[in-house]
């Protein structure tokens, strides 16, 4: 059997897997050897991404042997038939997408557009919340959602329509002056960035929300997998703000909600 001399090699992240999971299911079960040329394109991928830091990895870094192996792991997941040395974000990935190659496929087109950005491992290193889809997009996402020109023409839209205040919670400004009394509010992506795609964000595709509710709603997607539209959101924050009413902060969130157009 080949050796991939692996040791001292960062674990595979939720991204890598999901690249790799894209191939396993264009293989229609069948594991390629290390001199595939299918798994020999894909460890030059991996290896040319910024995933991992150059001072992390050794000569073996995702050599083609060690990406057959993976396809094995991944097969041990989906069938109890592979090398049974998985991970868990193996069994995580193939849980969320083993019966979703369209899906995969779609993911791992979003990853390879944006994943050899330089300034991503920065990104990566400040998010705590990371998405399904892995940490490339989740770091993409939070870039987006970062922008003041997004965040201004959202607050601007806002504005001429009288209804500036948070999608979740119904939260309003109090303070008078403009220069504090927005500062609280935060743009919020509906869509994952593998769906939306990369061309212009659309107001329409984002919600306005305080910085509070933005936080809980990039902790449910991280924990649940679950992406949730404009509506879901809502109820979220309601239904959790209704549990905790004996909380100074939740007393009186129900009455403050209303609708705010999404």
């Amino acid at each position: 059997m080949a050796k991939t001399q692996g040791h001292g090699n960062p674990d595979w992240s939720r991204d890598e897997v999901i690249l790799a999971l894209d191939l396993y299911l264009s293989c229609g079960g069948t594991i390629p050897s290390g001199s595939d040329p299918r798994v020999k394109h894909l460890s030059k991928i991996l290896r040319g991404l910024v995933i991992h830091p150059a001072s992390s990895r050794v000569g073996s870094f995702r050599n083609p042997d060690g990406v057959s192996f993976k396809l094995q792991n991944i097969k041990q997941v989906a069938s109890g038939k592979g090398l049974a040395n998985v991970s868990r974000i193996d069994r995580e990935v193939w849980a969320a997408y083993g019966d979703k190659p369209g899906e995969v496929k779609q993911i791992a087109t979003a990853i390879l557009a944006v994943a050899s950005l330089n300034s991503l491992s920065d990104d990566k290193a400040e998010i705590e919340d990371v998405f399904p889809e892995g940490g490339v997009l989740t770091a993409v996402h939070h870039r987006r959602e970062r922008s003041p020109k997004l965040r201004k023409a959202l607050l601007s839209k806002r504005a001429k329509t009288g209804r500036v205040c948070c999608d979740a919670c119904g939260w309003i400004p109090l303070n008078g002056d403009e220069r504090l009394a927005l500062a609280a509010f935060e743009a919020h992506h509906l869509l994952p960035l593998a769906k939306a795609g990369e061309s212009k964000t659309k107001l329409d595709d984002v919600a306005l929300l305080c910085a509070n509710c933005h936080r809980l709603v990039h902790r449910w997607i991280s924990v649940t997998g679950e992406w949730l539209n404009a509506y879901k959101i809502k109820s979220l924050i309601v239904n959790s703000a209704n549990i905790n009413k004996a909380g100074s902060v939740a007393v009186g969130v129900g009455d403050r909600f209303h609708e705010s157009g999404y």
